[in-house]
Order: structure tokens, then C-alpha cells, then sequence
């Protein structure tokens, strides 16, 4: 039987262990849970597995793999070559492992098992016409193509709505009834609960076994709305698209300052791009769009640098949203000083003073992103936009990648900066959890349109639409398994 053996996995940097003396094994056939916080060394450990190291670092230990390795990062872009065909990149990898003649039907096969509906019409597409959710399945088929013994998911239900969820979780059950290895990297205890046979937590780069039981979290409950408010964003009418095919059809909504809106939806539904065109990141066809009694332009660039501050957006993909070269502090910082016109070394501190407030310290934001986890990097990004001081933040996706206590946490930061603030909050998510125990009011999305809105405690609790009953639906069956 196929497996992994781990003896003394131990990766050091100067005289820091990021893991230390870690020893376990992964029997074919097997989903392992591997739990944590943020910056606990859950994906340090997984790299460790295919040799690879931080920079600087030094590896040590034993690690036997019987068989190839697949892995799937948390970041599904940084997989995809942004100016490569998903067809092309899928058989580039494919003729590696099957004859000439045989790569169309592997290509195909593989978006099949990584649940891709119509692969045919995926082919032609370049990774930036595809949601978030469509990246990570295209990544998991490219993971698949070579039939790998084991295969190492880091954070695979990041960005990806409940039914996803639930289809990816029913495509890994079959790829580990063939006789493979998976090792999966989540802060989803939902998924952990519908997959695991075993749980190994890593706390301080050490990892001891667990019963997923002990780190489960409760269901919040729903906030009280605000009060009846003029709205400080208003969108009208809001069509958009993509070369030529409109994905957003006839969208109208409106927040309240304070107000957090949900805007949920399965992958592809149109969410992102409802929010990159509120950000002036997306050109849309038609519509209006108005911050208080001001229009907003389509385009960012004609947006004035009062409009820039007001509305801010935190990138689901934090790490692609920094700059690789420069160190994150002074990146947080470049906002306060450009929409802000704060000297730079009070622009720092107010950097350095937002970030420990979501748990970063001033050493670790010294750091360029490479140096930081994928939680670390959301929360940074969410300073970032702090600093500009909105009326409206836009946050799309940004507690996919954090662990139940940091997202607790990043979500009371939330609810305490709209106290202090009286910032609108639209809120781009799968979370349903985190929905209940955020939201005001819920906007639900299906193929671009708008299928049902209301309260949260309402919606929630006595969906109308079937697509919102199914997403609740497929949360709920993860939580009870």
C-alpha cells in the first residue's frame, strides 16, 4: 500500500526551528487532517515533504514517499500562468505522464474528477476568467493528471462556496478509495469533520495527534441591524461581464453606514465581479454606482483620491494584492501616506499599530510576504485598507484562510472598527458561520442576478430561493458530519 513516512522533519532558520523533530505517517487510502493556526507551520511542513524550504532554511530528517506527489496551493493563482490557455497548461503537464495521443482525453478526465462541469468550454479560458472557486478545481485537475500517490491540499475550500465544498470533499473521498495518501491543510473544520480519518494539530512547529471534536467552534449569532440610515453606497441596475458575455445582470443594492451586507453565492456566481466593479477594479456595461450622493466612475484611475480613501477593497488572493519585494510594513504604510498625506514615519507607526492589532508583530511585517503566511498576508491586507480610514470596505473572501480563532478575531476587529467608524461593510463569502455571526443583511447571487435578499436572521433561517437553501444545505451537512 502507497504511503509516507516521516522521521525528525526539522526545518531551521538561524537558530529558529520553524518545525521541530516532527515524525509521522500517511498510509494510502487515508485523509490526514493537518490543523493549526495561521503561522503555526502547517505549511511549512507540507512543502517540507517535497523538499522544498523558506529561503535560508536548512532541512533535516527522513521523509520516504512511495510514489509521486501532488500539491495544491493555498493560492490557486500561483499555480496558473496567467498568460497560458488552461487547455495549454493542463497538457504541458499531462504529456509528461500519458502518450501524445492520449493527453486530450487525461486533460479532460482530470477537470472531470476535480469536479470542472463541461471541461470542453474551460479549455480555451486564461486563469483571469475564472472565479476563484473554477482556479481551484482547475488546480486539483492539474494535481490529478499524474495519478500522484500522495497528494498535499493546502487550505483546497479557500474561496469556494458550501456546494463546492461538498463536491470537492465527495472528489476527495474517491481519490483516497484508490489508494492514495492526502494530506490536507485546512483551518475548514467542516471539511475536516467530513473527511478525516485522523487530526494532527502543529502548534509552535510541533505536531501531536487530536480529535477534531476538541477544536471545534459554535455557530455565532446574528448581530443586531443598525438603524435606518440614507445609504452611503448605491448601486443601480449594475450589468457587467467578460469579453462580451455579461455575467452580472440588472444588480441593485445599498448599504448603510455600519451596515454589514453579505453577498453569497456559489463559485463563479458573479460575486467578485459585483465587487471589483463597486472598487472601480472592473469596467461595467451599465448601471450606476454612487457613494452618497456622488457617481462613482467605472474606471479607478478616474476616481478622485477623496473617492479612493472612501472605498477600499481587500483582495481574496492577499499575497497577489503585495508587492514580493518590499517588506509588508512599509507596503501598509504607503496607503496612509498616499490617501492619507501622512509623513511617512507616522505612516509607519499607524502601519505598525494596525498590524499588531490584528496579531502581527512589528519584526514579522518587517518581513517581505514570502515571510509570512497566507492568514498573515489577509490580515495584513485588511490594515492596509484600515489605514485609508473607508466608508466602505469591500472584503472579498478575506476569512477563508485563517483558523477558527483568527477568523473570531479578525471579525471582532471588523465589528470594532465599524463602531468606531461607522464604515459600511459588504462582505464577499462562503462562510455561512461567519455570515451568522456578521451579517445585517444578506444578498444571494446566482449566474449574475440577484435571487434573494433580506435580513440575515431571516434568510439564513427560512431561505425562499432553492440556491440559497442548497448553500445552506451543504454548510449544514458538513457541520453535522
Amino acid at each position: 500500500m502507497t504511503g509516507v513516512e516521516v522521521r525528525g522533519l526539522t526545518v531551521t532558520v538561524g537558530d529558529r526551528d520553524l518545525i521541530s523533530d516532527v515524525s509521522f505517517r500517511l498510509t494510502g487510502g487515508e485523509i490526514t487532517a493537518l490543523v493549526g493556526e495561521s503561522g503555526s507551520g502547517k505549511t511549512t511542513t507540507a512543502l517540507a515533504l517535497l523538499g522544498e524550504t523558506p529561503p535560508g532554511a536548512v532541512l533535516s530528517g527522513d521523509v520516504a514517499v512511495d510514489g509521486r506527489v501532488g500539491f495544491i496551493p493555498q493560492q490557486p493563482a500561483a499555480a496558473l500562468n496567467p498568460v497560458r490557455r488552461v487547455g495549454s497548461a493542463l497538457a504541458e503537464v499531462a504529456r509528461l505522464h500519458v502518450p501524445k495521443t492520449q493527453v486530450r482525453q487525461r486533460v479532460l478526465e482530470s477537470l472531470r474528477r476535480a469536479q470542472v462541469p463541461d471541461g470542453e468550454r474551460y479549455l480555451r479560458r486564461f486563469p483571469h476568467q475564472l472565479s476563484g472557486g473554477q482556479q481551484q478545481r482547475v488546480v486539483l485537475a492539474q494535481a490529478l493528471i499524474g495519478d500522484p500517490a500522495l497528494l498535499i491540499a493546502d487550505e483546497p475550500t479557500t474561496g469556494q462556496d458550501p456546494v463546492t465544498r461538498a463536491r470537492l470533499a465527495s472528489e476527495f473521498r474517491a481519490v483516497a478509495e484508490q489508494g492514495v495518501a492526502i494530506l490536507l491543510l485546512t483551518h475548514d473544520l467542516d471539511l475536516v469533520r467530513a473527511l478525516a480519518h485522523r487530526v494532527l494539530v502543529v502548534e509552535d512547529g510541533r505536531v501531536r495527534p487530536s480529535d477534531v471534536e476538541s477544536i471545534s467552534e459554535a455557530l455565532p449569532v446574528a448581530p443586531a441591524p443598525p438603524q435606518d440610515a440614507e445609504p452611503v453606497l448605491s448601486v443601480r441596475d449594475l450589468t457587467a461581464g467578460h469579453r462580451g458575455t455579461d455575467t452580472l445582470h440588472d444588480v441593485s443594492l445599498q448599504v448603510a453606514p455600519g451596515e454589514r451586507l453579505a453577498v453569497l453565492g456559489r463559485s463563479g456566481s458573479g460575486k467578485t465581479t459585483l465587487a471589483r466593479c463597486l472598487a472601480g477594479l472592473h469596467r461595467y456595461r451599465s448601471g450606476e454606482v454612487r457613494l452618497g450622493d456622488e457617481p462613482l466612475s467605472p474606471v479607478l484611475r478616474r476616481r478622485s483620491r477623496s473617492q479612493l480613501a472612501r472605498v477600499q477593497y481587500v483582495f481574496q488572493d492577499a499575497r497577489a494584492s503585495f508587492s514580493e519585494f518590499a517588506p509588508v510594513l512599509d507596503q501598509v504604510a504607503r496607503t496612509a501616506e498616499r490617501l492619507r498625506s501622512l509623513p511617512r514615519d507616522r505612516a509607519r507607526a499607524r502601519a505598525a499599530e494596525e498590524l499588531a492589532q490584528l496579531g502581527i508583530p512589528e519584526a514579522t511585517a518587517r518581513r517581505t510576504p514570502a515571510g509570512l503566511s497566507g492568514g498573515e498576508l489577509q490580515r495584513a491586507a485588511l490594515a492596509r485598507a484600515v489605514l485609508a480610514e473607508p466608508e466602505v470596505l469591500i472584503c472579498d473572501e478575506i476569512t477563508s484562510g485563517l483558523d477558527a480563532r483568527r477568523r473570531a478575531d479578525l471579525l471582532d476587529v471588523l465589528a470594532k472598527l465599524q463602531h468606531n467608524t461607522g464604515c459600511a461593510l459588504l462582505v464577499i463569502t462562503h462562510d455561512l458561520a461567519g455570515v451568522a455571526g456578521l451579517a445585517h443583511r444578506v444578498l444571494v447571487l446566482d449566474e449574475g442576478r440577484v435571487v434573494e435578499r433580506g435580513p440575515a436572521s431571516d434568510v439564513l433561517t427560512s431561505p425562499e430561493h432553492a440556491i440559497t437553501r442548497a448553500l445552506l444545505d451543504a454548510g449544514s451537512a458538513g457541520r453535522e458530519t
